[in-house]
Order: structure tokens, then sequence, then C-alpha cells
């Protein structure tokens, strides 16, 4: 992403704008549930954009089916992400077209869905912070007995 061009940066930018407003608003699609658009990259030549994605866990009616799934990332959760990511990349045709309509570009870039774990990873990397610091207090306290 180092390489990228002002002008491709800028339309990427413009684009995750447009498609959080599109997503949220037009695509009536009952299988894209709460998604949050991370980042766009576009290629120099503004033909393709990699658009990545979070989906945020959606609440069941169920309290146990919730405990599942608002916990560590399940089962539950990959197919969610799965189905979401599909429905998107299916959605890619309508979406580019309403991007056309708002965006001022001669070229409006063919959309290519990406799941983005970067949140899951730091997750992750904060849970193993916490675990090592609270081992070393567990330590000090020991020693100081």
């Amino acid at each position: 992403m180092a390489d990228v061009s002002s002008r491709a940066q800028r339309v990427g930018d413009q684009i995750q704008r447009e498609l959080a407003s599109l997503i949220q608003l037009e695509v009536s699609d009952p299988r894209v549930g709460m998604v949050s658009i991370t980042g766009v990259d576009v290629s120099r030549d503004l033909a393709n954009a990699k658009v990545y994605v979070t989906v945020l866990n959606t609440l069941s009616e169920d309290p146990a089916v919730n405990d599942l799934t608002l916990s560590s990332p399940g089962e539950l959760d990959r197919l969610e992400i799965k189905e979401n990511i599909n429905a998107l990349r299916r959605a890619s045709g309508f979406l580019r077209t309403m991007l056309s309509k708002r965006l001022r570009a001669r070229i409006i870039p063919k959309l290519q869905f990406h799941y983005d774990n970067s949140i899951e990873r730091g997750q992750q990397l904060s849970g193993l912070i916490d675990d090592a610091l609270e081992a070393d207090r567990n330590q000090s306290s020991e020693s100081r007995e």
C-alpha cells in the first residue's frame, strides 16, 4: 500500500465513504448484516478496488447462541462472515453501478470484497498482553511472599 498514487488514494477514500452509505441504505439482501468498511485499495490504473470489510456480530433471539458467537470467533462467526462476504460479492455489480451515479469519474473500479481480520488479530494480541501482565503480577506477588 506504500506505492499507491495520491489519486488512487483519494478515489479509494471516496469509494469507502460512498460504499458505507450504499451498503447501509441501498443493499436489500438480508444476508448482508452489520458490515463496516475498513479500507479500500485502488489499483494505479483505477480498474480494480480491494474493499476490506469487517462483520459485526448480530444478536440472536437465543441468549445461548449470543454467548457462543459474541465471545471468541467460533464456527458460527466464520459462517456469518463468509455469508456476508459472498452476499457483498454478489451485490458488487449493483454497488458499482450505484457508485457510477455518485462519483464523478470515468472509470469505476471493479469491486473485490475481502474480510479484514485486523480487529480480530488486535483482540488476540490484546488478550495475550493482558495474560502476560497478569502472569507478571502473579509472579511478582509470589516473589514478595
